[in-house]
């Protein structure tokens, strides 16, 4: 993507219609959407990745040298050989956890699976690259998971980051309850039950390297969803109950990870626990059908 140029503005009637259709999330959700439309695009050439890297390239990972560590089992599971059909319908977002913590096996599993590199590939200039099982713009993988950890067997309750080269958790603060989760993800139900949270913080320098257009932003937010179907997916192969959520405080998870939120940002939240055993079903009756539209327009048209 070129590193200069803005989406286009919709004018006139066309760009009120827009902008209305956004309802209560203008003028922050207008704003967003419109300058990052219709970006300009540019052929990656061995002469725009020279210029891109002259000033450096990030490191690959991040990492707390000077922190206390827990080096994962890496032993592999054969769960995650069930069929793809069988793991993908067997999903479903899960808020009512039993007590039961889930064991330092499965976490490590879950976090290698998600998090882990699989692969590195050649980023010609940008050198040597990671491959996940999730996809990434550009190969950027900016997005490091960070653990929030109440009910894991074989670790303290803690703050960690996830060192992906190493792979191993580095504690960044012993201590962590389901209440502090609860108060960091808006107080939604599940979150104060869940065994653990992993938030995906994106961190931006990775990211800018190589794309300067603003659309870069949604490449992000893209990414995220990507980690968050392989976490849900890898997790329901485990056995686990997971969930994902946009809601959280911003401000107060980077404070408790000591970041800084001008190079970190939390993108998502992604929890798992053992399902509660009384969790009712949520499929659907006729009752539910008969309170359910079924019928829309044709889009752009008045509804017929």
């Amino acid at each position: 993507m070129r590193s200069a140029g803005r989406g286009r503005q919709p004018r006139g009637r066309r760009g009120r219609a827009l902008g209305g259709s956004l309802g209560p999330w203008s003028p922050e959700a207008s704003f967003f959407h419109y300058v990052t439309r219709d970006v300009p695009f540019e052929a990656a050439t061995p002469e725009l990745r020279q210029h891109l890297t002259r000033d450096g390239r990030p490191a690959l990972f991040t990492e707390y040298p000077d922190a206390d560590r827990i080096l994962l089992p890496r032993t592999p599971d054969p769960r995650l050989s069930a069929p793809l059909e069988q793991t993908l319908y067997r999903r479903r977002t899960h808020r009512s956890f039993s007590a039961q913590p889930v064991s330092l096996h499965d976490l490590a599993v879950l976090l290698r699976t998600v998090f882990g590199a699989a692969d590195f590939i050649d980023g010609f200039e940008y050198g040597a690259l990671i491959r996940r099982a999730s996809p990434s713009g550009g190969a950027r993988h900016e997005l490091d998971a960070y653990l929030a950890a109440p009910n894991v067997t074989g670790i303290p309750a803690g703050l960690f980051h996830y060192n992906t080269r190493e792979h191993s958790l580095e504690l960044l603060r012993e201590g962590f309850t389901h209440t502090e989760a609860e108060a960091l993800c808006a107080h939604q139900e599940g979150t104060g039950q869940a065994a653990f949270i992993v938030f995906a913080i994106a961190a931006w320098e990775r990211m800018r390297a190589k794309y300067r257009h603003p659309r870069a932003y949604r490449v992000s937010h893209l990414n995220a969803g990507h980690l968050g179907q392989t976490f849900a997916l890898a997790a329901t192969a485990l056995g686990l109950g997971p969930f994902q959520s946009a809601a959280f405080d911003d401000t107060a998870v980077e404070d408790s990870l000591g970041l800084d939120s001008a190079t970190h940002r939390t993108l998502y939240a992604l929890a798992a626990g053992h399902p509660a055993p009384d969790t009712p079903t949520d499929t659907a009756d006729l009752n539910a059908f008969r309170h359910t539209a079924l019928r829309h327009g044709q889009p752009g048209r008045p509804d017929t």
